[in-house]
C-alpha cells in the first residue's frame, strides 16, 4: 500500500469517506428513513461537510503534507465544521448547538485520528527497519 503521504489522494479519499461516515452515522441515528443511513437523504446530510471540507483541502493546500496534524488536520478540520455549518444553515438545514459540538468532536476525531494513527504506524515500521 501506498503512504497516504506520498498519495494526497488517498488522504482526500480517506477524509471524503470518513466525512461520508460522519453523514451516515447521523442520518442512522435520527432518520427514520427505510433505507437506513443510506437513502435518499444522505447526500443532503453529506454535501456542506464535503464541500467544506474541500475548501479546507484548497486553503491549507493539504496535499502538500496530507499527514501533518498541525500544518493540515487542524485547519482542515476547522474549515470543515465551520463553513459546513455555514453551508448547511444557508441550505436550511439544522445546526442547532448540541449538532455543532457532535459534530466537531465527531469530525476532530475522524479527520485527526486517522493521521495520528498512520503516523503512529509508520513510526513503527521506522523503528523496525532500524
Amino acid at each position: 500500500m501506498i503512504p497516504p503521504r506520498r498519495s494526497p489522494a488517498l488522504a482526500l479519499v480517506v477524509d471524503v469517506v470518513l466525512v461520508i461516515v460522519f453523514a451516515a452515522i447521523g442520518r442512522a441515528t435520527h432518520d427514520g428513513d427505510v433505507l437506513g443511513p443510506f437513502g435518499s437523504g444522505l447526500a443532503t446530510t453529506a454535501w456542506p461537510f464535503v464541500a467544506a471540507l474541500l475548501v479546507g483541502w484548497l486553503v491549507t493546500l493539504a496535499w502538500r503534507a496530507p499527514l501533518a496534524i498541525v500544518r493540515t488536520a487542524l485547519p482542515v478540520w476547522a474549515v470543515t465544521v465551520i463553513l459546513g455549518m455555514a453551508l448547511r444553515a444557508v441550505s436550511g438545514q439544522g445546526v442547532a448547538v448540541a449538532f455543532v459540538i457532535v459534530a466537531a468532536i465527531t469530525l476532530a476525531l475522524f479527520l485527526l485520528g486517522w493521521r495520528g494513527v498512520a503516523t503512529l504506524v509508520a513510526r513503527v515500521r521506522r523503528a523496525r527497519a532500524r
